[in-house]
């Protein structure tokens, strides 16, 4: 039965390359990717429930044990990031009907979204250090076809200093991966913790920690986060959405796999930089989502945001604080996905993407006004909405750790992420509209549906928060005890 596992990673990946022969047929390309996720989607519901019964889950693959083979491994948080981003790429993906228009569907647009998916989803179950840079490759050349994909000058100019951000990141995961095992003498994970808790994790090891923190952190947009407004700010809608949805998120499982299951012997140097990385993050993307006047960039600059705010909650290393990361993270991937999709549908309305060139948006679309109006007071943290548990959950494990600094500039940020996103609806929706009845680009309504779906999700995930407690806190208990995972991998 544990063969479920592999599906998550080989349904997107079976699906793109048969649609690669069905370039010609456009509407069932369309179908066919939908009902993959549809289908992931429902087996992820399905694991989610068989981890809280059975416990974590294991496939070997070709039947090796570990440590020897390759091996998936599911347990709440990794099947909860694969449900939500399988849910999130669907949601997009019929965005992307509606949007992304047949030029680009035509050159394999719907192949390369479900392999970049596949990418993702194999980046959040494998159990193997190599397996896991193979996923993470297979993600990257995904997006860097996705990024291009249209041939727009700024598409080119941005994507140039994409693939080089992560051509060198990646070969400096490969160095750090070559140390390790030179260090260690072995690449499964499971036993990687065991080793490095025998050992007591030796100064060397320590090191390439580090040297693991700062290609995850360039993944992610931990501190080196230069690339990222740019980059997201370039291509279609429907792809921003999956990236400043999906991609900065692996980076961010990363770090908290590798912190919580390898190298936790010594947070006093290694949780402790984290911590400086988040609080540098938190103040520049501060800073960036308020200087500019650029939607998209104000935009990217809040993924910045969130990447400092989430990992807060692994300096801190609490209970209550890695439950709110993960309920933080499972929220930003929905948020975030809506927030490109508003954005950019302001964008296509306007033909301008300068907040001081909009006006009164809200007496032409008011249904788009207010969907904007519940993401800003989602991402702000005001109760019911879903930001606001995972919010309360990191400053409160924040206090119990005495991280009053972090506490404080995690709080500061979001008073930050208001006013940014406040200066957009003040600017965009509110006044009086400068769009002549005679102007109104008329809005197709099945466009909002997309934002309508992920704007309930947002609530859903707020007002039900009781009932995603046991896997969220299923998730932190496993992230804070290595042994768990160690047990269910290696056995006894």
């Amino acid at each position: 039965m544990n063969n479920i596992l592999v599906f998550p990673m080989v349904i997107p990946l079976l699906t793109g390359i048969i649609l690669i022969f069905l370039r010609p047929f456009i509407r069932l390309q369309r179908w066919i990717s939908l009902g993959a996720m549809i289908v992931v989607s429902g087996l992820s519901i399905y694991m989610l429930e068989m981890i809280q019964t059975n416990g974590i889950i294991r496939l070997d693959f070709g039947n090796w044990k570990p440590p020897f083979g390759i091996l998936f491994v599911g347990d709440s948080f990794s099947i909860l990031l694969v449900l939500t981003a399988s849910i999130v790429t669907g949601i997009c993906l019929i965005y992307a009907f509606l949007s992304i228009g047949q030029e680009r569907e035509k050159m394999f647009f719907y192949p390369f979204v479900l392999f970049m998916v596949a990418g993702v989803n194999g980046s959040f179950l494998t159990g193997d250090l190599f397996n896991l840079y193979v996923c993470f490759e297979v993600m990257l050349l995904a997006s860097y076809v996705l990024i291009t994909l249209g041939g727009a000058k700024p598409q080119f100019r941005e994507s140039i200093k994409y693939v080089v951000i992560n051509v060198v990141s990646s070969w400096l995961f490969l160095v750090a991966i070559a140390y390790l095992y030179g260090a260690v003498g072995t690449l499964n994970m499971a036993h990687l913790s065991a080793r490095v808790a025998e050992a007591g994790q030796p100064p060397l090891v320590t090191v390439i920690s580090i040297l693991f923190l700062l290609v995850f952190g360039l993944k992610a947009g931990l501190l080196l986060y230069f690339w990222l407004p740019g980059s997201y700010s370039a291509p279609p809608t429907a792809v921003a959405a999956l990236f400043g949805a999906l991609l900065t998120k692996v980076g961010i499982y990363a770090i908290f796999r590798m912190f919580t299951l390898l190298f936790y012997h010594e947070p006093s140097i290694t949780h402790t930089l984290i911590g400086i990385m988040a609080g540098i993050t938190l103040v520049g993307g501060s800073l960036g989502a308020v200087a500019y006047k650029d939607i998209r960039q104000i935009v990217s600059y809040n993924v910045v945001i969130a990447v400092g705010f989430i990992l807060v909650g692994l300096a801190v290393a609490t209970p209550s604080a890695v439950e709110g990361s993960i309920y933080y993270l499972v929220h930003d991937m929905i948020v975030k996905a809506l927030l490109f999709l508003i954005a950019g549908t302001m964008i296509a309305l306007t033909g301008t993407a300068k907040i001081d060139r909009m006006s009164g948006l809200i007496r032409n679309y008011p249904l788009l006004g207010w969907l904007f109006f519940i993401v800003m007071l989602a991402l702000a943290g005001i109760p019911p909405l879903s930001g606001f548990i995972g919010k309360i959950l990191v400053g409160q494990g924040a206090v119990e750790g005495g991280n009053y600094v972090l506490l404080a500039l995690a709080m500061i940020s979001s008073i930050f992420v208001l006013y940014s996103l406040l200066r957009i609806f003040k600017n965009c929706f509110w006044g009086e509209t400068i769009i002549s009845e005679e102007e109104q680009v008329p809005l197709k309504k099945t466009l909002l549906i997309p934002c309508v779906i992920l704007t309930a999700l947002s609530i859903g995930l707020g007002l039900g928060a009781e009932n995603f407690a046991m896997y969220v806190k299923d998730a932190a208990t496993t992230l804070l005890n290595p042994s768990i995972y160690v047990e269910a991998v290696l056995g006894e």
